[in-house]
Protein backbone atom coordinates (compact mmCIF):
# COMPACT_ATOMS: atom_id res chain seq x y z
CA UNK A 1 0.00 0.00 0.00
CA UNK A 2 2.87 2.37 0.89
CA UNK A 3 4.51 1.52 -2.42
CA UNK A 4 1.35 2.42 -4.35
CA UNK A 5 0.97 5.67 -2.45
CA UNK A 6 4.58 6.59 -3.11
CA UNK A 7 4.19 5.70 -6.79
CA UNK A 8 1.08 7.87 -7.04
CA UNK A 9 2.89 10.75 -5.36
CA UNK A 10 5.75 10.48 -7.86
CA UNK A 11 3.30 10.51 -10.77
CA UNK A 12 1.46 13.55 -9.41
CA UNK A 13 4.77 15.32 -8.76
CA UNK A 14 5.99 14.63 -12.28
CA UNK A 15 2.67 15.81 -13.73
CA UNK A 16 2.88 19.03 -11.75
CA UNK A 17 6.42 19.71 -12.99
CA UNK A 18 5.40 19.09 -16.61
CA UNK A 19 2.34 21.32 -16.25
CA UNK A 20 4.38 24.11 -14.66
CA UNK A 21 6.98 23.87 -17.40
CA UNK A 22 4.30 24.14 -20.06
CA UNK A 23 2.84 27.23 -18.39
CA UNK A 24 6.27 28.86 -18.18
CA UNK A 25 7.03 28.03 -21.80
CA UNK A 26 3.69 29.44 -22.90
CA UNK A 27 4.36 32.62 -20.89
CA UNK A 28 7.82 32.93 -22.45
CA UNK A 29 6.51 32.38 -25.97
CA UNK A 30 4.00 35.21 -25.67
CA UNK A 31 5.13 38.60 -26.92
CA UNK A 32 5.47 41.39 -24.39
CA UNK A 33 4.39 45.01 -24.60
CA UNK A 34 6.94 47.02 -22.63
CA UNK A 35 6.02 50.54 -21.52
CA UNK A 36 8.73 53.12 -20.86
CA UNK A 37 8.26 56.74 -19.85
CA UNK A 38 7.86 59.08 -16.92
CA UNK A 39 5.40 59.40 -14.02
CA UNK A 40 2.45 60.10 -16.31
CA UNK A 41 2.88 56.52 -17.51
CA UNK A 42 3.72 55.03 -14.12
CA UNK A 43 3.69 57.03 -10.92
CA UNK A 44 5.65 55.55 -8.03
CA UNK A 45 5.05 51.81 -7.95
CA UNK A 46 1.97 52.16 -10.11
CA UNK A 47 -0.39 51.62 -7.18
CA UNK A 48 -1.87 55.10 -6.95
CA UNK A 49 0.30 56.45 -4.13
CA UNK A 50 -0.93 59.92 -3.23
CA UNK A 51 -3.85 59.42 -5.66
CA UNK A 52 -1.43 59.94 -8.57
CA UNK A 53 -1.84 57.47 -11.43
CA UNK A 54 -0.17 56.95 -14.80
CA UNK A 55 -2.05 55.55 -17.80
CA UNK A 56 0.29 52.57 -17.99
CA UNK A 57 -1.35 51.13 -14.87
CA UNK A 58 -4.60 50.64 -16.79
CA UNK A 59 -3.54 49.92 -20.36
CA UNK A 60 -3.27 46.19 -19.68
CA UNK A 61 -7.04 46.00 -19.19
CA UNK A 62 -7.51 46.56 -22.92
CA UNK A 63 -5.30 43.65 -23.98
CA UNK A 64 -5.88 39.90 -24.05
CA UNK A 65 -3.26 38.87 -21.52
CA UNK A 66 -3.68 35.25 -22.59
CA UNK A 67 -1.90 36.28 -25.78
CA UNK A 68 0.42 39.10 -24.69
CA UNK A 69 2.24 40.22 -21.54
CA UNK A 70 2.07 43.89 -20.56
CA UNK A 71 4.97 45.21 -18.49
CA UNK A 72 5.08 48.79 -17.24
CA UNK A 73 8.71 49.81 -16.75
CA UNK A 74 8.18 53.58 -16.74
CA UNK A 75 9.68 55.55 -13.87
CA UNK A 76 8.68 58.92 -12.47
CA UNK A 77 11.10 61.80 -12.82
CA UNK A 78 12.89 60.43 -15.86
CA UNK A 79 13.49 62.05 -19.22
CA UNK A 80 14.49 60.42 -22.50
CA UNK A 81 18.06 61.12 -21.38
CA UNK A 82 18.07 59.85 -17.79
CA UNK A 83 16.03 56.76 -18.61
CA UNK A 84 19.07 55.77 -20.64
CA UNK A 85 21.99 57.23 -18.71
CA UNK A 86 20.77 55.86 -15.37
CA UNK A 87 20.71 52.30 -16.68
CA UNK A 88 16.94 51.86 -16.77
CA UNK A 89 16.83 51.33 -20.52
CA UNK A 90 19.60 48.73 -20.46
CA UNK A 91 17.60 46.71 -17.93
CA UNK A 92 14.47 46.80 -20.12
CA UNK A 93 16.34 46.18 -23.36
CA UNK A 94 17.92 43.04 -21.90
CA UNK A 95 14.40 41.55 -21.67
CA UNK A 96 13.21 42.60 -25.12
CA UNK A 97 13.06 39.81 -27.69
CA UNK A 98 12.04 39.45 -31.31
CA UNK A 99 8.32 40.01 -31.75
CA UNK A 100 7.95 42.22 -28.67
CA UNK A 101 6.65 45.80 -28.61
CA UNK A 102 8.04 48.84 -26.80
CA UNK A 103 5.74 51.82 -26.34
CA UNK A 104 7.44 55.02 -25.17
CA UNK A 105 6.27 58.41 -23.93
CA UNK A 106 8.81 61.07 -22.95
CA UNK A 107 8.87 64.85 -22.98
CA UNK A 108 7.55 66.20 -19.68
CA UNK A 109 10.93 66.20 -17.98
CA UNK A 110 13.10 66.80 -21.05
CA UNK A 111 12.49 70.54 -20.77
CA UNK A 112 14.33 70.62 -17.43
CA UNK A 113 17.82 72.18 -17.13
CA UNK A 114 20.74 70.12 -18.42
CA UNK A 115 22.87 70.50 -15.32
CA UNK A 116 20.78 71.57 -12.32
CA UNK A 117 21.73 70.15 -8.94
CA UNK A 118 18.30 68.60 -8.37
CA UNK A 119 17.97 66.17 -11.30
CA UNK A 120 20.18 67.12 -14.27
CA UNK A 121 17.76 65.44 -16.63
CA UNK A 122 17.10 67.95 -19.41
CA UNK A 123 17.83 67.40 -23.09
CA UNK A 124 18.68 69.85 -25.84
CA UNK A 125 15.50 71.08 -27.52
CA UNK A 126 14.67 69.65 -30.94
CA UNK A 127 15.45 66.47 -32.84
CA UNK A 128 18.77 67.35 -34.49
CA UNK A 129 22.28 66.05 -33.90
CA UNK A 130 23.43 68.87 -31.61
CA UNK A 131 25.28 68.00 -28.45
CA UNK A 132 26.81 69.80 -25.51
CA UNK A 133 29.40 68.69 -23.00
CA UNK A 134 28.40 69.70 -19.51
CA UNK A 135 29.24 68.86 -15.93
CA UNK A 136 26.64 66.60 -14.34
CA UNK A 137 26.47 67.64 -10.65
CA UNK A 138 24.47 64.52 -9.73
CA UNK A 139 27.04 62.08 -11.11
CA UNK A 140 29.92 64.47 -10.49
CA UNK A 141 31.43 64.02 -13.94
CA UNK A 142 31.37 65.43 -17.45
CA UNK A 143 28.57 64.25 -19.73
CA UNK A 144 27.76 64.83 -23.38
CA UNK A 145 24.06 65.71 -23.61
CA UNK A 146 22.11 65.33 -26.85
CA UNK A 147 18.75 66.44 -28.22
CA UNK A 148 15.38 64.94 -27.33
CA UNK A 149 15.24 63.47 -30.82
CA UNK A 150 18.68 61.90 -30.48
CA UNK A 151 17.66 59.96 -27.37
CA UNK A 152 14.35 58.92 -28.94
CA UNK A 153 16.19 57.60 -32.00
CA UNK A 154 18.51 55.66 -29.70
CA UNK A 155 15.49 53.89 -28.20
CA UNK A 156 14.14 53.12 -31.66
CA UNK A 157 17.41 51.81 -33.06
CA UNK A 158 17.95 49.55 -30.04
CA UNK A 159 14.41 48.18 -30.35
CA UNK A 160 14.75 47.51 -34.07
CA UNK A 161 18.07 45.74 -33.49
CA UNK A 162 16.23 43.30 -31.22
CA UNK A 163 13.63 42.55 -33.90
CA UNK A 164 10.96 44.28 -31.81
CA UNK A 165 8.50 47.05 -32.70
CA UNK A 166 8.80 50.61 -31.42
CA UNK A 167 5.72 52.77 -30.87
CA UNK A 168 5.95 56.44 -29.87
CA UNK A 169 3.24 58.25 -27.93
CA UNK A 170 3.33 62.01 -27.63
CA UNK A 171 3.20 63.05 -23.98
CA UNK A 172 -0.14 63.73 -22.31
CA UNK A 173 -1.10 67.40 -21.99
CA UNK A 174 -0.76 69.09 -18.64
CA UNK A 175 -3.90 70.43 -16.99
CA UNK A 176 -5.07 73.14 -19.44
CA UNK A 177 -7.54 74.84 -17.09
CA UNK A 178 -6.72 78.49 -16.44
CA UNK A 179 -9.09 80.98 -14.82
CA UNK A 180 -11.83 78.36 -15.03
CA UNK A 181 -11.38 78.03 -18.80
CA UNK A 182 -9.88 75.23 -20.90
CA UNK A 183 -6.91 76.85 -22.66
CA UNK A 184 -5.20 74.38 -24.96
CA UNK A 185 -1.65 75.14 -26.11
CA UNK A 186 0.71 73.58 -28.62
CA UNK A 187 3.32 71.22 -27.23
CA UNK A 188 6.78 71.29 -28.82
CA UNK A 189 7.67 67.83 -27.53
CA UNK A 190 4.48 66.36 -28.99
CA UNK A 191 5.47 67.78 -32.37
CA UNK A 192 9.04 66.53 -32.06
CA UNK A 193 7.82 63.05 -31.09
CA UNK A 194 5.72 62.98 -34.27
CA UNK A 195 8.67 64.13 -36.38
CA UNK A 196 10.98 61.47 -34.99
CA UNK A 197 8.39 58.73 -35.55
CA UNK A 198 7.87 59.86 -39.16
CA UNK A 199 11.60 60.07 -39.90
CA UNK A 200 12.31 56.66 -38.37
CA UNK A 201 9.20 55.07 -39.91
CA UNK A 202 7.73 53.80 -36.64
CA UNK A 203 4.16 53.87 -35.39
CA UNK A 204 3.04 57.08 -33.71
CA UNK A 205 0.08 57.67 -31.42
CA UNK A 206 -0.83 61.39 -31.19
CA UNK A 207 -1.81 60.98 -27.57
CA UNK A 208 -1.37 64.66 -26.76
CA UNK A 209 -3.87 65.69 -29.44
CA UNK A 210 -6.30 62.85 -28.79
CA UNK A 211 -6.64 63.90 -25.16
CA UNK A 212 -6.93 67.58 -26.09
CA UNK A 213 -9.72 66.71 -28.50
CA UNK A 214 -11.60 65.16 -25.60
CA UNK A 215 -10.95 68.16 -23.37
CA UNK A 216 -12.51 70.49 -25.93
CA UNK A 217 -15.84 68.72 -25.37
CA UNK A 218 -15.71 69.16 -21.59
CA UNK A 219 -16.26 71.97 -19.13
CA UNK A 220 -13.34 73.30 -17.11
CA UNK A 221 -14.50 71.59 -13.92
CA UNK A 222 -14.78 68.26 -15.76
CA UNK A 223 -11.20 68.52 -17.03
CA UNK A 224 -9.98 69.59 -13.60
CA UNK A 225 -11.56 66.44 -12.16
CA UNK A 226 -9.03 64.32 -14.08
CA UNK A 227 -6.02 65.86 -12.34
CA UNK A 228 -4.74 65.80 -8.79
CA UNK A 229 -4.74 68.94 -6.71
CA UNK A 230 -1.01 68.55 -6.10
CA UNK A 231 0.13 69.94 -9.46
CA UNK A 232 -0.94 70.55 -13.07
CA UNK A 233 0.79 67.50 -14.57
CA UNK A 234 -0.30 64.32 -12.81
CA UNK A 235 -3.63 62.62 -13.32
CA UNK A 236 -5.74 60.84 -10.76
CA UNK A 237 -7.29 57.43 -11.43
CA UNK A 238 -10.11 58.81 -13.56
CA UNK A 239 -7.72 60.86 -15.68
CA UNK A 240 -5.29 57.99 -16.12
CA UNK A 241 -8.09 55.73 -17.33
CA UNK A 242 -9.18 58.35 -19.86
CA UNK A 243 -5.60 58.59 -21.10
CA UNK A 244 -5.23 54.80 -21.35
CA UNK A 245 -8.40 54.68 -23.44
CA UNK A 246 -6.95 57.40 -25.68
CA UNK A 247 -3.80 55.32 -26.20
CA UNK A 248 -5.97 52.43 -27.37
CA UNK A 249 -7.99 54.75 -29.60
CA UNK A 250 -4.76 55.87 -31.22
CA UNK A 251 -3.54 52.30 -31.54
CA UNK A 252 -6.72 51.22 -33.30
CA UNK A 253 -6.31 54.07 -35.79
CA UNK A 254 -2.89 52.83 -36.91
CA UNK A 255 -3.11 51.23 -40.33
CA UNK A 256 -0.75 48.30 -40.01
CA UNK A 257 0.12 47.83 -36.35
CA UNK A 258 0.58 44.20 -35.34
CA UNK A 259 -0.10 45.18 -31.73
CA UNK A 260 -3.79 45.74 -32.54
CA UNK A 261 -4.24 41.98 -32.90
CA UNK A 262 -3.75 41.58 -29.14
CA UNK A 263 -6.52 43.96 -28.08
CA UNK A 264 -9.64 42.47 -26.52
Amino acid sequence: MKSNTRYLSLILGAAFIIFSSCVLLKQKDKPTLFLIGDSTVKNGKGKGDGSLWGWGSFIGEFFDTEKINVENDALGGTSSRTFQTNGLWDAVLAKVKKGDFVMMQFGHNDSSPLDDTARARGTIKGIGMESKETYNPIKKKQEVVYTYGWYMRKFINDIKAKGATAIICSSIPRNPVKDNKVVLANDSYAAWAAEVAKAEKVDFIPLNQLIKDKYTTLKAEEVNAYFTEKDHTHTNEAGAKVNAAAVVEGLKALKSSKLKAYLK
